[in-house]
Parts: structure tokens; C-alpha cells; sequence
């Protein structure tokens, strides 16, 4: 499947992930996870039933990896993203809504009832994305994310129903 979408002078699409993209979602989840995952944690997530996701390509440069995933999961109809992420060097782009776009689709195509996710309270970019998106703060994990310097930071849960 491939999705186009146009922004800043860039064409992006949007393609389901593969095993082999493994090694170049860790190295954008490096860029801003504390822990981050590596390539054996992707692969063996991706190798999951449940599991499914996309990732942001540029159109027309060969060879280019991906700039963006998203990582979800469906179990019984209810979902959870699991982690999304964006390179910085394509950020501010749109593609973070162009991700979640795309798992929002497949998720009413699954007629999944409810979508989670957590993410810091101290990405505005983020709680703003997914407050547009229609996901409301359902709790809030104390000291669930750590900075590089080890500083701690909580998460919001969030909730989308989709029926």
C-alpha cells in the first residue's frame, strides 16, 4: 500500500513495516528514546501477530530509509501504539499525523474499538497532535519516561475511542 502525501516540498508515502526495516527504526528511536530499542527488539515485535505498523519514506530517492514509524498493536479490538517516532531531520513535516492517519485506517478497517497511547507530558507537539486526533488524557504514569541525563518525566495516557 502506498499512500502519497505532499508537504514542504517533499513527497512522502507511507508503507507497512517490514522485519527488515529493523535496524533503521532503531536508529530513529535512538534519536529520542531513553531506553531506545534495538534492531532485535523491532524484529521480534514485527515477527508478533498483533503487531503492525508504517513507516514514512521519501518518493523518488532511491534507496531512502525510512524518516518516520509508527509501531501498533490490536488484540481483541483494543489498540495501542506502541511507539512512533520521526527523524529529526523531517520533523515539522507532518508526518507524525500522516502515521497515525494511516493506523487510525487500518484500525477502523479492523473495527477495533478503542485506540491508547502514551506519550510525555512535556511533548506539546505531540499532546497537540494527538489532542487533534480526538484522544483524550484517561491517566498519567508517574516518572514513566527518563531523559538522556536521566531525568524523569510523566506520561499521559490517552484514548481515542473508535466506534
Amino acid at each position: 500500500m502506498r499512500i502519497p502525501f505532499i508537504r514542504s516540498g517533499r513527497d512522502y508515502a507511507v508503507e507497512p513495516l517490514r522485519v527488515d526495516d529493523s535496524a533503521t527504526l532503531a536508529r530513529i528511536h535512538r534519536e529520542d528514546f531513553v531506553p531506545s530499542w534495538d534492531e532485535g527488539d523491532f524484529e521480534s515485535m514485527l515477527g508478533e501477530d498483533v503487531m503492525f505498523g508504517y513507516k514514512t519514506v521519501e518518493v523518488g530517492r532511491a534507496r531512502s530509509g525510512a524518516t518516520g514509524f509508527v509501531l501498533a498493536r490490536n488484540i481483541s479490538g483494543e489498540a495501542e501504539i506502541i511507539t512512533i517516532a520521526v527523524a529529526r531531520a523531517h520533523r515539522r513535516k507532518g508526518l507524525g499525523r500522516l502515521l497515525m492517519d494511516a493506523v487510525l485506517r487500518e484500525l477502523h478497517g479492523a473495527r477495533a474499538e478503542a485506540l491508547f497511547l502514551e506519550v510525555d507530558e512535556g511533548n506539546a507537539a505531540a499532546v497537540a497532535l494527538y489532542r487533534q486526533l480526538g484522544f483524550r488524557e484517561v491517566g498519567k504514569r508517574s516518572a514513566y519516561y527518563h531523559s538522556a541525563a536521566g531525568t524523569p518525566s510523566n506520561a499521559l495516557v490517552m484514548r481515542r475511542d473508535l466506534r
